[in-house]
């Protein structure tokens, strides 16, 4: 690699197949991409994310809010992730992967810093907490523009590691900061910003610095975005939206857009609805689960999944890894609905056991649908395929929030959501037998 290229923004050629390039020059500038995205990324997940760790303790320190109106306030950063994602497919191709991961990792300082502040006052309208929500989905969109640039930076034989390597990655954020907020929010001044606020439950009172759980993030979006702008690089691939829109007219677009509503749907939305399902299922019997000791569970178990999924994916082949995973889900969401109606808090192991079973098989699906994209479209269509995949997959916080709040709403339990799930992954399996892992598919991979 020249000095001259060094030095500059976008990189001059860019040939990952090419094994000697490969070998002499790709493979450290791929690598570097790969660990400073990852890194914003998990912060990207932290931020859409944080929401539906901290929203459970609203009611404890004074919110007046209803069940509907926590469902929807954990839901509202999926209805924007989605929607933002669907701009952020677009963006490498036109601006590059510096300019992309890096300012929008700044711009998730804005709902950070609102949350921070709107916590310490419980007149804090519904409409401004549904605004704050709903930019709390910057983070969710990232997703779309990062994976499709990671894409563009790795040889084939090499995309679905490397893929479920920076998404794994990232998705621990979602972990993460489920299993940081119960801790960091009992500490004072780490925000260093704020009073704290009267925590209550029953006889139980506590000071609570609810603030902690989102400023804390700040300085480190701030490094990240610094870090992007400073070390990474753009590959040469331009494309007009215009150009990108060839994708839609593939129906295998749609199919892959499907099994990845199935796996990453379903991971993204049950780690949103976990703790307020936790705490609607249980939270009225005496020694009752906290909802955030345990919410942290599911997201890990996915991203570890999905992390040791991909290397699998790449030797066995997607579409079959894919097949067990949907299996999974589908064993598991015919079980989690017998768990729905417990009588004491001795009732929730098997409850949460088939809850973990779910994320497992989505972590293992979300690896194995991202292998079998590159391996059914070229390069820059893959790029833009995985985008699209990835931002209708986002929308499962938002489907998985509304659709649970209606059945709890009209039955007084998620049972009838199930019902409908289990439709929705017999419907998905059968696509990607049919189409990629049978004998004789259309697109083998």
């Amino acid at each position: 690699m020249s000095e001259n290229e060094t030095t500059a923004p976008v990189l001059q050629q860019w040939q990952p197949e090419d094994e000697t390039f490969w070998n002499t020059t790709g493979k450290g500038v791929a690598w570097r991409t790969l660990w400073i995205t990852t890194f914003n990324l998990t912060l990207a997940f932290i931020a859409w994310f944080v929401v539906s760790a901290a929203v459970v303790r609203l009611p404890n320190i004074g919110f007046n809010l209803s069940k509907t109106q926590l469902f929807w306030l954990a839901a509202m950063p999926g209805l924007s992730a989605g929607t933002l994602r669907l701009l952020h497919m677009f963006l490498i191709p036109i601006f590059g992967t510096r300019k992309v991961v890096a300012i929008s990792t700044l711009l998730l300082v804005i709902p950070l810093i609102g949350w921070g502040y709107a916590v310490q006052n419980t007149s804090t309208s519904i409409e401004m907490l549904m605004i704050l929500a709903f930019l709390a989905g910057l983070g969710g969109g990232n997703f779309s523009s990062f994976m499709p640039s990671t894409s563009l930076f790795f040889p084939k034989r090499l995309q679905g590691t490397a893929l479920a390597v920076q998404a794994g990655i990232g998705n621990f954020g979602v972990s993460v900061v489920q299993f940081v907020t119960p801790w960091i929010i009992g500490l004072a001044h780490v925000g260093g910003l704020g009073a704290s606020q009267t925590f209550t439950k029953g006889a139980v009172t506590k000071p609570l610095w609810l603030q902690n759980a989102f400023f804390l993030w700040v300085p480190l979006c701030v490094i990240g975005a610094i870090a992007a702008w400073l070390f990474l690089k753009s590959v040469p691939v331009r494309a007009t939206f215009r150009e990108q829109s060839d994708i839609f007219t593939e129906k295998h677009t749609w199919f892959m857009t499907l099994l990845y509503v199935m796996t990453f749907g379903s991971f993204s939305g049950f780690s949103a609805m976990f703790p307020l399902m936790i705490n609607n299922l249980f939270g009225g019997f005496e020694n009752a689960p906290d909802p955030l000791k345990y919410a942290f569970i599911g997201p890990l178990v996915g991203s570890a999944a999905r992390v040791l999924a991909g290397p699998i994916s790449d030797k066995l082949g997607g579409a079959k890894v894919t097949m067990i995973a949907g299996i999974g889900l589908l064993a598991c969401a015919l079980f989690v609905p017998f768990t729905l109606h417990p009588t004491s808090a001795a009732d929730f192991a098997p409850f949460l056991w088939g809850m973990l079973g779910l994320f497992l098989f989505s972590g293992i699906g979300n690896a194995s649908t991202f292998k079998q994209i590159p391996m059914i479209f070229p390069p820059r269509q893959a790029s833009g395929v995985i985008g699209y995949t990835a931002a209708i997959a986002a929308y499962g916080p938002f489907f998985f929030g509304v659709l649970i709040g209606i059945s709890v709403s009209l039955t007084g339990n998620s049972t009838m959501f199930f019902h409908g799930l289990t439709a929705f992954y017999l419907l998905s399996i059968f696509i990607n037998w049919y189409f990629y892992a049978r004998k004789g598919a259309e697109k083998p991979c």
